[in-house]
């Protein structure tokens, strides 16, 4: 797979594009309810993973959560997080933040807590988050693997998905089928560029829409 070439794609449309895209081919793909914590980024790249567990580490495990996911990431990379222990803790802060940029990794998304949302906006790494809350990690949660299928609202999530993050919300894309949802998309996006230069030439919006819109997701081919 040319991720390069695809993600350059997808960081050409928004995550409304893509979520139709997604609805005509009948994937489930958006994690409702995430929130942009910091920057006004969009965030596209490929999904690296990391799953959370209650409770302490396994006897000898000295790392902090966060941190192999930080080790191992490549510029192309997304970290994604699913912290759904039930414990309010955060999963990211500060610190990994600072690492991720200096890593240049595209932007963090968590499906759960984050904290030092402050420190994020000043160093400029774009975070999408379920909720915020000042509680560390400490001795309530643990990184428990790296590069595993977790879940992200009601999505799976694979390491090696891509991702599209922007004001709207979070859009995963399947590796297997991330050529034909990008094709599909960059159909819906055109038509929603005629759509629209219609109207500011002076259409109805009323004939517009009507006439286009509400047909739109199924006459991909046409």
């Amino acid at each position: 797979m040319d991720y390069l070439s695809l993600i350059d794609r997808l960081n050409a449309l928004d995550a409304c594009a893509v979520s139709d895209a997604l609805d005509t081919l009948g994937v489930e793909g958006v994690a409702t309810g995430l929130t942009r914590r910091s920057t006004k980024d969009k965030v596209v790249g490929r999904v690296q993973t990391m799953k959370l567990s209650a409770g302490l580490p396994p006897e000898g495990v000295k790392s902090h959560l966060g941190t192999q996911s930080v080790e191992q990431a490549a510029p192309t990379d997304v970290i994604v997080v699913e912290q759904r222990t039930g414990i309010v803790a955060a999963c990211w802060g500060g610190v990994l933040a600072t690492a991720a940029m200096e890593k240049s990794i595209r932007g963090v998304i968590v499906e759960g807590p984050v904290r030092d949302v402050d420190e994020f906006e000043d160093i400029g790494l774009t975070v999408f988050s379920r909720s915020i809350t000042p509680r560390t990690a400490r001795g309530r949660i643990h990184e428990s693997a790296v590069n595993v299928g977790i879940e992200v609202g009601e999505v799976h999530v694979e390491p090696g998905d891509l991702v599209i993050a922007d004001g709207t919300g979070v859009v995963f894309v399947p590796a297997a089928m991330a050529e034909e949802v990008i094709t599909v998309a960059e159909r819906v996006a055109a038509r929603e560029r005629l759509i629209t230069d219609a109207v500011k030439s002076g259409e109805p919006v009323t004939v517009v829409m009507g006439r286009d819109y509400e047909t739109m997701l199924g006459t991909q081919e046409n």
